[in-house]
Parts: structure tokens; sequence; C-alpha cells
């Protein structure tokens, strides 16, 4: 598995700024970005001319980036182009990790691809790199509410105490196999 990390530099947890998200099923990028940044012992420091929080870990003998956009996720394309322009990072060597309706919650899945899914985070993203490059993500299933058009309602609101269990340990999981 840790062959798919060999030309990463940064990897962004995507998510809402303000308190009151931070708990969300939106922000469960933000999670894994927070809870890899414990395992590597290392702080974030906020950047504000990149409208985020950032961090760096080493691993397999290289520097690689951590954040997460401190502006809306339909914005977070902004935050995120800036920092990449700024450190010479192209798209293609990024690792996007977000919620993902279409998954159960507890379940990963990592792709390499392009488009959004229906994802504003990403799409904020893609139109802002303007252009279709393949990119790594990690998705991670938080499920979908009963009636669809309850969506925007869903993923800003806090999983269920089961949900958010399976949601961590799938993040702690992902964690020792990506990294350790």
């Amino acid at each position: 598995m840790k062959n798919n990390f060999n030309k990463i530099k940064l990897i962004v947890g995507l998510g809402n700024p303000i308190k009151k998200y931070n708990k969300t099923r939106h922000n469960v990028g933000i999670w894994y970005i927070r809870l890899l940044s414990k395992y590597f012992n290392v702080q974030f420091t906020k950047i504000k001319k990149f409208s985020g929080y950032k961090s760096e870990i080493f691993f397999l003998n290289k520097k690689i980036l951590l954040f997460f956009p401190d502006i809306f996720m339909n914005l977070n394309g902004y935050s995120i182009f800036s920092l990449s322009k700024f450190y010479n990072i192209s798209l293609h060597e990024m690792l996007i990790i977000h919620d993902e309706l279409d998954l159960f919650p507890g379940h990963i899945k990592l792709k390499y691809g392009y488009g959004s899914n229906g994802h504003n985070g990403l799409k904020s993203i893609i139109c802002k790199f303007k252009n279709h490059t393949f990119y790594k993500r990690l998705s991670i299933g938080i499920g979908r509410p009963i009636f669809r058009n309850d969506i925007s309602n869903f993923v800003l609101s806090k999983p269920t105490i089961n949900e958010k269990k399976l949601i961590l340990k799938s993040i702690y999981e992902s964690i020792n196999l990506f990294f350790f």
C-alpha cells in the first residue's frame, strides 16, 4: 500500500470551518488529517495566505504536507490551489480526503481518477485547477439520508454514535494500513 504514496506531496482533508461543523459528517476529511497528525505527533499552524492549517510529516524519506482549508467546502479549491502553487505541487501529487455519501459508514475507498461524484468540495478543486487531471482521493463513507432532498442537512449533521464508531474505526485502520 505504501507504493500509493510514492508521488504524494500533499494530503488534504476537506471540511467546513466554524466550530459547529467540527463533528459533522461533512468534516470527516479533517477528522482524518487531524488523526494522522496525532500518529506523527505534529501540530498544525494556521497560514492566513492559504486560508487553512498546514503541517508536515516525513514518510518514506520525504516530506509530505498535511493541509485542511479554513473556508467553506464549496470554496476550498481556492485555498488548495494557492497552497499548491506556492509549493509547486500538481493536482496528481495530492491525496484529497473527503466524505462520501455512496459508501456506508465504516467503508473507505482509495480511488485514482477524475470527477467529483457531486461532491461540492471536489467540484471546487476541479474548477480551480481547470483541468481534468487524474488525482488520488480517499473517500470516507458516511452513508445517505433516507430522503434524497435532505442531503444538505444530513452531511451537516453529526453521525449517530454507531456511525461515528464505524467511521473512526475505518480511519484508524486506513492510517495503519497506509502509513505503518
